[in-house]
Parts: C-alpha cells; structure tokens; sequence
C-alpha cells in the first residue's frame, strides 16, 4: 500500500542552494526522463522567493517544474485533483505544520494527496513537509516546539533539525519516553528518510556529517539509535554543482516577474 515517500530533516534549494545532491536524488525517484514535478510552497504561505527559487533550482534541469499556491487559486484556478495526479513527484516546502495540515483539509488535499501517494506519485518534503506524512511530528508552528498529528501515512514520528535546531531534540525525546509520541526518528537537516510503502529503506544525506537517529522508549526514558546515512554522490565535475550567482539571481527575478506555474 502507497509509494515512495522521501522526507528530509532539512536541506534541499532553500537551505543548500549550491548542494544539488537531495534535489537530484528526488528526480532520480520518478524512474523517467523528464518528470513533472509540483512544488507545494503551503507550509509557508505561498512566498513568492520560494517559488522563484524553485523554478531557479529546477528549471536547467531534465523536468517539467510547476508550483501549485493555494493562497492564489482566485488568480490562478486549478483543477487540484487533475493537477496533483498528473504530476510525477510532489516537493514540499518546509514552515507551519499546523497551517500546512489546515489549508490542505480545507481543500481536500489530505485525500488527493493520499490518492496521489497510492497511485505511485513520488512524495517528498523537508521539515514540516517531511513530518506531515507521519503519524506525529515535533512543530513550532505556535512558538515552541510541540507534538503534533500529521497525515498517518508513514507510522511513527519524526522530528526534523535535529542538529540545527536545538529545541526540538529534548521535546521529542520527552514525548517518545513518555509515551505521547509514538516511536520514530530524528533527522539532521540534509538527511532524507526514503520509504517504499510504509517500510524505511534507505537513509541518505546531502553532507558528510548528517545524521539520522532511531528514536523509541525503553524503561521510561527515550533511547537514540544511530543510523548512519549514505551520502550521496556529488554533481559531476566537482562536490558541488556551482551556477554562476548572476545567472540565479536572473533566473529567479524572470519568475518573480513572470508570474511563471
């Protein structure tokens, strides 16, 4: 039951935008040529730079980039059902899992994106948009960080930042010891989770020192389990895949302007 899943503690074009390596590995998850991939920028509310950095990232590459703005479906209608199936991978943004969860139920996204997810289309998302698909994650939507219930796709939970945000790690520790969360993992911003179905299969990282941790309860406390991750290959002709800065900032203002999808 259901697809692939690849959920990131961090990382990607809007924390590592001359690190290619977990933008790649997520094209690679599709299995053809060119495949049509849709930023869901929700998390964040839509924010124009994002997107402008999304097409930026992935418009030189062998894909067909589209982002989806719930905030400006008056502007730009969509069929969200039709368009969300006829992608072949879904990249979403990190920020509030709470207003993510809210705005996608109120538009029968939790469903679509189900749907979407057990008809084979490639989820992946970093921060709120890697816990979303959890039973539980570690948000800070309201200031602090909290347990929260996500979409129950993938069992367990996940905390994200854990080595780049040092409030989260002891609130979900607490939670998995006490039993309010339910068994899970940690991971370092750059590190990727990926599952087939419900099963982890392979754990990754864009860096050296990424780190992934098996998180569960035993004899009240929270025990850390190390999960070494892969680290991925670099981009040809050098550890990272450098586009000249003015040839981004270019690319970015034409979609800023443009208004591109």
């Amino acid at each position: 039951m259901g697809g692939t899943i690849l959920a990131m503690g961090g990382g990607g074009f809007t924390a590592e935008p001359h690190n290619p390596a977990l933008d790649d590995f997520i094209l690679s998850l599709a299995r053809c040529l060119e495949p049509r991939i849709l930023f869901l920028p929700t998390a964040s509310g839509d924010p124009n730079a994002q997107i402008a950095a999304f097409q930026a990232t992935f418009c030189d590459r062998a894909c067909r980039p589209r982002h989806l703005s719930l905030f400006r479906l008056e502007q730009e209608p969509a069929d969200l059902r039709a368009l969300i199936l006829a992608q072949n991978i879904l990249y979403v943004g990190g920020g509030s899992m709470r207003n993510l969860l809210a705005i996608w139920r109120e538009h029968d996204l939790d469903q679509i994106l189900r749907e979407a997810w057990e008809a084979g289309v490639v989820l992946a998302g970093l921060s709120a948009g890697a816990m979303c698909w959890f039973e539980h994650g570690i948000t800070c939507s309201t200031g602090t960080p909290a347990p929260v219930r996500g979409l129950g796709f993938l069992p367990g939970s996940l905390s994200v930042h854990y080595d780049g945000d040092p409030t989260r790690r002891p609130v979900y520790l607490d939670a998995v010891a006490s039993g309010r969360l339910p068994a899970g993992y940690g991971a370092d911003d750059g590190v990727g989770l990926l599952y087939e179905g419900r099963e982890l299969v392979r754990v990754v990282s864009s860096r050296p020192n990424g780190r992934a941790y098996r998180v569960a309860a035993r004899d009240g406390e929270a025990v850390e389990t190390l999960v070494q991750p892969e680290l991925l290959p670099s981009a040809p002709g050098g550890s990272e895949r450098r586009i000249p800065e003015d040839i981004r900032e270019f690319r970015a203002e034409r979609y800023r302007a443009a208004g591109r999808r």
